[in-house]
């Protein structure tokens, strides 16, 4: 379904598109309807007349490769969210930056780093996934480096946290953090369950100049900070 555009705004220099469909598993069971988000979306902001700044995904990576990811490798996304997003890259066209990034937490809407707060309060033991790695980023790092982004020309950039984890690994960090006592199980991804498959491995480096980021541990005390 489309629906029609308003008038751009006179002047309008710059196209800010962070809106997505991010619920991974649900877009396994509605991937038209996370196309029509993810890809329809996008095409509505490329529509609108200005440079579109479209923030992407790990996701695009099939997880396969055992060192980091840089802007030259093919994507193979795995799942239906992966696969959106990439056709969301395509359809911002060759006037606009796409930037990917990874594992993204901040202290407002939902997000693993709230989870485990709230799991972190109510529970003695968290079971959380120990087989995908990836480079948790705080949202706020990521907005401020926006700015030198599109100082750089048109293209694809990674910008993500530096360092690298797994999700229990970053639960543990979490507690440890604000001083929870909870003890993180590790388990697979298997044993999870979850619908949508996801990359073991989703580090991604940039070759081509994106700005670096703070590591992600600094990112997790900064969001904490703004929450606790």
């Amino acid at each position: 379904m489309r629906f029609p555009l308003p008038d751009p705004p006179e002047g309008l220099e710059l196209v800010l598109h962070a809106a997505a469909w991010t619920a991974v598993d649900a877009a396994e069971d509605d991937p038209q309807e996370a196309a029509a988000v993810n890809v329809g979306g996008a095409r509505h902001a490329a529509e609108l007349g200005a440079p579109v700044v479209y923030y992407s995904t790990d996701y695009v990576f099939d997880g396969s490769k055992r060192e980091p990811y840089l802007e030259s490798d093919a994507p193979a996304p795995l799942g239906a969210y992966g696969r959106t997003k990439l056709h969301g890259e395509a359809a911002v066209g060759h006037e606009g930056w796409v930037v990917r990034s990874s594992w993204l937490f901040g202290p407002t809407g939902h997000n693993f780093v709230q989870t485990m707060l709230r799991l972190g309060a109510e529970l003695d033991e968290v079971a959380v996934v120990d087989d995908q790695r990836g480079s948790p980023t705080y949202v706020g790092h990521l907005a401020a480096a926006t700015s030198d982004v599109v100082a750089l020309p048109f293209g694809v950039y990674h910008v993500a946290a530096g360092g690298d984890c797994t999700w229990a690994e970053f639960a543990e960090a979490i507690f440890d953090e604000i001083g929870l006592d909870t003890q993180v199980r590790r388990i697979t991804t298997a044993e999870f369950g979850a619908r949508a498959p996801r990359p073991a491995y989703s580090v991604i480096r940039s070759e081509n100049g994106a700005p670096e980021l703070p590591h992600w541990r600094e990112g997790l005390r900064e969001c904490l900070a703004r929450l606790l």
